[in-house]
């Protein structure tokens, strides 16, 4: 499996930054937050890229308002003040900040455009979640809009609006459908890529300024590979 880069206080694609909130491209194979595997976590990255920056003095205050599966890419926001964080939390928890995604299938799913909704049950022993038609015990209502954007050799470009966020959600009901995304072994996808990414993207986050109160959007490139490189 060949080594993905992961981000460092030199390489980091930051999207935006202003005093209340700094966005970053995170590339695959980085976590948000610590985890078990003990690796550096994106976070501490940031902190790090925050402390040289501005020559701080001292531990460097950020706050995490979401997470990325750790083998997607795409854009990752973190607070810089006490302020923008219970601002940004609640805009995240109440859908008001509008999150679109690029994913890649090699199945096209079977109509150009749909509203998917299924009901989604946790395994948290396997770390999966399954997509079902109808409601089971535990499962929570999952919703997402996708459209086939463009069409390559050997694959379909595929553009998913979340209307809620559950644990791998697009992962799971793109599996639903036939169309699992390109990589992903953990969801029926026949091969995973060397890199151990997978052909899904954070694209583009559209909110409300949490401190200005003015509209952002921020648009994320796609990770530098020949698929990705061929749906731009």
């Amino acid at each position: 499996m060949s080594k993905k880069e992961h981000s460092t206080i030199g390489n980091l694609q930051v999207l935006f930054e202003d005093n209340h909130l700094i966005v970053i491209n995170k590339r695959p194979g980085d976590i948000v937050q610590g985890d078990k595997t003990g690796d550096l976590p994106l976070s501490e990255t940031v902190k790090g890229y925050i402390k040289k920056k501005y020559d701080k003095p001292g531990n460097v205050y950020l706050g995490v308002v979401h997470r990325l599966d750790r083998p997607t890419s795409g854009i990752v926001v973190f607070a810089k003040t006490s302020k923008a964080l219970p601002r940004l939390n609640k805009m995240f928890a109440e859908k008001d900040a509008k999150k679109t995604y690029w994913a890649i299938v090699k199945n096209s799913p079977e109509e150009p455009e749909k509203r998917l909704v299924h009901y989604m049950k946790r395994n948290t022993k396997q770390n999966k979640s399954y997509a079902h038609s109808n409601e089971v015990s535990e499962s929570k209502k999952a919703i997402l809009s996708y459209r086939i954007i463009k069409k390559l050799d050997r694959y379909y470009l595929l553009e998913v609006d979340l209307e809620t966020g559950r644990h791998h959600q697009i992962r799971s009901q793109l599996t639903a459908i036939g169309s699992p995304i390109k990589g992903d072994l953990k969801y029926g996808f026949d091969r995973s890529n060397a890199d151990g990414s997978i052909h899904l993207h954070a694209r583009k986050l559209r909110l409300m300024h949490p401190v200005k109160k003015e509209p952002l959007e921020i648009i994320a490139p796609p990770p530098n590979d020949p698929i990705w490189n061929a749906c731009l």
